[in-house]
């Protein structure tokens, strides 16, 4: 990651004074008896923007998409309980409840108030909710070459018709790729860009001598975390 002189790195309680976050969770029940808790989406929307029916968020065009690697540690502030067989993933139907941001949606927000944005949807190559990368990886390994189960991942074939209406954007939105740079990830990768790349044009802080590996908003070191913030607002505003 290449360095510049730091934006001013706003603190998350400020952030939270500006911003609101609404996602939508659900599980499924696999074949095989197991139970996946997973989130299809999460729209951050500034307050002053939020509609007082929050579901229209849904059918918004907003000024970013952004497609993180899966959902982390962001959980709803409501009860839940949205269950689906997983032969059904396709009539998958959606609604917003509010969220609790994670670290990762805080490095967007910053984004947000840098560029301008008053709402940007948050996509991820694999649905399943795990805070911790490792973990996630294996499990969703697991789960695929155990049971056959793709659809955990919006970019599977048989969510077409979910992702079209996810994808709805304004024209001149950008589409930011931070899904990591580890190739454990490579077969999400692939199945969202099968998807995406001939139909949009993507963008996001690519590691160098790769094609499809963009840095994560949350690296290590904090000095990491600003210059992340610092380094993409500086992209897209080239």
């Amino acid at each position: 990651m290449r360095y510049q002189k730091l934006l001013e790195f706003i603190p998350a309680e400020q952030l939270k004074k500006y911003f609101e976050v609404f996602g939508h969770f659900y599980s499924v029940d696999l074949k095989s008896g197991e139970k996946i808790d997973c989130r299809s989406v999460l729209e951050i929307v500034s307050s002053q923007r939020k509609p007082s029916d929050i579901g229209l968020l849904l059918d918004d065009s907003p000024d970013a998409i952004f497609i993180m690697m899966n959902p982390g540690s962001s959980r709803p502030l409501v009860e839940v309980n949205n269950f689906i067989s997983e032969g059904l993933i396709n009539q998958l139907e959606v609604s917003l409840v509010p969220t609790k941001p994670d670290t990762t949606q805080y490095q967007v927000m910053r984004v947000m108030h840098y560029c301008g944005w008053h709402h940007v949807r948050v996509l991820n190559i694999s649905d399943m909710r795990d805070p911790k990368s490792g973990s996630f990886v294996e499990r969703y390994n697991d789960i695929e070459n155990r049971t056959g189960f793709s659809a955990h991942s919006l970019f599977a074939d048989n969510r077409s018709v979910e992702l079209r209406r996810k994808l709805n954007k304004k024209p001149e939105a950008p589409i930011v790729c931070a899904w990591g740079v580890s190739s454990d990830l490579d077969p999400l990768i692939e199945r969202c860009l099968s998807k995406v790349a001939s139909s949009f044009e993507l963008t996001g802080l690519m590691k160098p001598s790769t094609e499809n590996k963009y840095f994560h908003p949350l690296p290590t070191l904090q000095k990491d975390k600003e210059q992340w913030v610092t380094n993409l607002v500086t992209h897209i505003s080239a």
